[in-house]
This record gives C-alpha cells, sequence and structure tokens, in this order.
C-alpha cells in the first residue's frame, strides 16, 4: 500500500523530509486560503516546474494526480452551478494543487524520512505525544490521498468496461466501500504490528 516513492538524485529528492514536510504544509495552507485565480494559476504552474525538477517520469506523476481529475469532473459542474464558473474554478485549482503537492512528498520522499522527521520534530514533547505513532499516522495520510484517487480511477474502469452509466451515487456507494475495505485492512495490519495498545 505504501510504495509510490521514486528514487531519484534531484534536488527534491535530495531535500530533507523535515523541510519537504513543512513546504508542504504551508503550500497546501496557502492555496487553501487563496481566492485569486490569477495565484492560483501561478501556483499550479510552479508546482509544474517542481514536478519537472524533480525529473520524475511523467507516468508515474500521472498515475497520482489523473484520478483527481475524475473526481473534479463530477465537482466542478456541481460548484458552477450553485456558486458560478470562479468559484468552480478556483475549488478546481485548490483541490488540483494540493492533490499535486501531497503526491510530490510522495513520490519523492521514502516513509522511513518521513517517520525520521516526525521524531525529530515531536522530540522535545515525548512526555505527552508518541513521535512514532503521529509520523505513521501522517505518513499513511498522505499516502490515502492517491491512494483514494487510485480506488475512484478503479471504480470508474470497472463501469466503464461493463458498459453501465450512471448517477454519482452509482459511483460514491462502490468508491466508499472499497474505501472502508481498505481501511479495515489497514487497521487489521496495524493491529498485528503492535499498534494496538
Amino acid at each position: 500500500m505504501i510504495g509510490v516513492f521514486h528514487h531519484g538524485d534531484s534536488l527534491v529528492h535530495r531535500a530533507p523530509a523535515l523541510l519537504k514536510l513543512g513546504l508542504l504544509a504551508v503550500l497546501v495552507t496557502v492555496v487553501a486560503v487563496q481566492s485569486s485565480l490569477v495565484v492560483l494559476g501561478a501556483a499550479a504552474a510552479a508546482t509544474i516546474v517542481l514536478f519537472l525538477v524533480a525529473r520524475l517520469p511523467a507516468r508515474a506523476a500521472w498515475r497520482q494526480i489523473v484520478p483527481i481529475l475524475w473526481v473534479l469532473a463530477f465537482a466542478v459542474p456541481v460548484q458552477w452551478l450553485f456558486s458560478g464558473w470562479e468559484s468552480a474554478a478556483t475549488m478546481a485549482f485548490r483541490l488540483a494543487i494540493a492533490v499535486a503537492l501531497a503526491a510530490l512528498y510522495t513520490l519523492t520522499t521514502p516513509v522511513s524520512a518521513t517517520l525520521d522527521a516526525m521524531q525529530l520534530l515531536l522530540r522535545p514533547l515525548h512526555r505527552w505525544v508518541d513521535a512514532d505513532r503521529v509520523g505513521l499516522a501522517l505518513a499513511l495520510a498522505i499516502r490515502c490521498v492517491p491512494l483514494l484517487a487510485d480506488i475512484v480511477r478503479e471504480v470508474l474502469e470497472a463501469r466503464k468496461a461493463r458498459g453501465a452509466e450512471g448517477s454519482v451515487m452509482a459511483l460514491a456507494v462502490p468508491v466508499i466501500v472499497r474505501a472502508l475495505r481498505t481501511a479495515d485492512h489497514l487497521g487489521e495490519a496495524l493491529i498485528a504490528r503492535g499498534f494496538d495498545d
């Protein structure tokens, strides 16, 4: 489940995980509160530049990002209908950039580096916070963004193979069921490794 890290020697790969985590948090926060389409467009361009600097294979990057486009294909028209095109475009930019930045982090940072960074960050709080658990939770959260997008893509492909057409509910129900099953399997794996105490 956790294994999309792509080995490389780019500047992005070599940057410390703690620095990348901090930048990820700051950039996603800035994008989330931004309402200017010009600024969001510039942020999207900067994100593309980061992918180019990371020298990631286009296929690996595309696999992580394209599933969110299927989600946006449903969400954007609804947002446009109820709030106008500017609100829809803003929402689309925010989601796409956030997912792309999370994918960039995941593709260029091994989970072990994320755990080490969290332990370093939380070391002064060891009396109150279990750094290992926090690091694991963060790594899983970052990994689950593209994982959920993969589930959506697989459900869409299965529907297309069957020639099925349907409502948003016909897509949402199997996606939710598969996401819950994946969460159950993950929980069982964590319990088997002693993370239930």
